[in-house]
């Protein structure tokens, strides 16, 4: 008899999904390599971007806005995507399904800090300054509740 803590394997695991199930495990698996692929493009251009800034410098000066949010743009653009490919990973382990909110909100912030990292602010005009700090702040609020409720669901799984 199995116990029902115990987790079951990939194959046992497999062989209980319907077939919706199989192909909906697949595409992200799909999903999933495709991602890697992009982040480890991303991660080499990022690469040989600082290695020819850090090569010229007179041209690499890192209190400069211009190349501070060039390489931190670029810096957030990993980093959104290895998120992705985290969230997509732990929709393979079917412990949530395929979308988890708090991770969704979680990638929409880092979104949006990527775009006010990159704005000029010389050149931005106040309403989309409005409009990006009302986002965040937004998003932070979803975020806090859906944790909460995450937390308020646990504590209700285990009988506190």
């Amino acid at each position: 008899m199995m116990d029902d803590k115990v987790p079951p394997s990939g194959g046992t695991l497999w062989r209980r999904l319907d077939l919706y199930e199989k192909f909906e495990h697949a595409v992200i698996l799909v999903l999933t390599t495709l991602i890697a692929a992009i982040i480890l493009a991303a991660l080499w251009n990022l690469l040989l971007r600082v290695v020819a800034l850090a090569a010229r410098p007179d041209l690499f000066d890192p209190t400069d806005p211009v190349v501070f949010q060039t390489v931190f743009g670029a810096i957030f653009t990993v980093i959104i995507a290895l998120e992705f490919k985290r969230s997509l990973l732990v929709a393979t382990e079917r412990r949530f399904g395929v979308v988890q909110v708090r991770v969704v909100v979680l990638i929409a912030m880092l979104a949006v800090v990527r775009k006010v990292i990159i704005l000029d602010l010389n050149e931005t005009e106040p309403g989309k300054m409005f409009a990006l700090a009302a986002a965040i702040l937004a998003l932070g609020v979803v975020y806090w509740l859906v944790r909460d409720q995450d937390r308020r669901d646990e504590a209700a799984r285990r009988g506190l």
